[in-house]
């Protein structure tokens, strides 16, 4: 099973057994981003160098173990681990009515690696409630000492990096140019 999955990348079995599979599995590819001969000696004692065949049935000139080292692990470098998926799928095995999950090798592109992610929800909410949080302080405090509050940072953070920057004189201005945008791009959407 673990021969399949390196040569297809995903295999539908059941989830016991995908279980049990994605230890075996990673603990490969583990072994394989080491590189070198004792790590490929061993990876061939558990799995065996077996030969890939393609759909027609003819044979590759690739073996399992030569798509692990030569393609998986170069793709897992920089990876600590994870390198496969579970995903449920709703149909279940004629005869025992098992259920049924799809063990996929985890797909990781150049661009997702390049590019870091955008913050996460969790990320977003925490900045939101410590920006508010600033701003009840800064609220508070210019009430104490008798100074004017200074302008809410959630505010200006909604309102963008430009009309913050400005200042209070400017916002509406901001405002304004940013609802131009949006009607501009409403338009452009319409014509095609």
């Amino acid at each position: 099973m673990a021969a399949a999955l390196f040569q297809h990348g995903a295999i539908r079995t059941t989830e016991t057994k995908a279980k049990e599979l994605r230890r075996f599995v990673e603990k490969l590819i583990t072994q394989a981003k080491k590189g070198t001969l004792h790590a490929r000696r061993l990876v061939i004692r558990e799995l065996g160098d077996q030969r890939m065949y393609d759909e027609e049935g003819e044979m590759l000139e690739q073996t399992v173990v030569q798509k692990l080292f030569g393609e998986l692990a170069p793709r897992y470098a920089d990876r600590p681990g994870g390198y496969t998926r579970l995903i449920r799928l709703s149909d279940r095995r004629i005869g025992d009515a098992g259920q049924q999950v799809l063990l996929q090798l985890v797909e990781e592109t150049p661009a997702e690696a390049a590019a870091p992610s955008s913050t996460s929800r969790r990320q977003r909410r925490a900045a939101k409630r410590h920006s508010a949080a600033r701003g009840a302080r800064k609220r508070r405090t210019g009430a104490v000492t008798g100074a004017a509050p200074e302008p809410d940072a959630e505010a200006a953070s909604a309102e963008g990096a430009e009309s913050a920057e400005a200042g209070a004189q400017d916002e509406p201005a901001a405002t304004d140019s940013a609802e131009k945008a949006a009607d501009e791009q409403d338009a452009a959407d319409d014509k095609q």
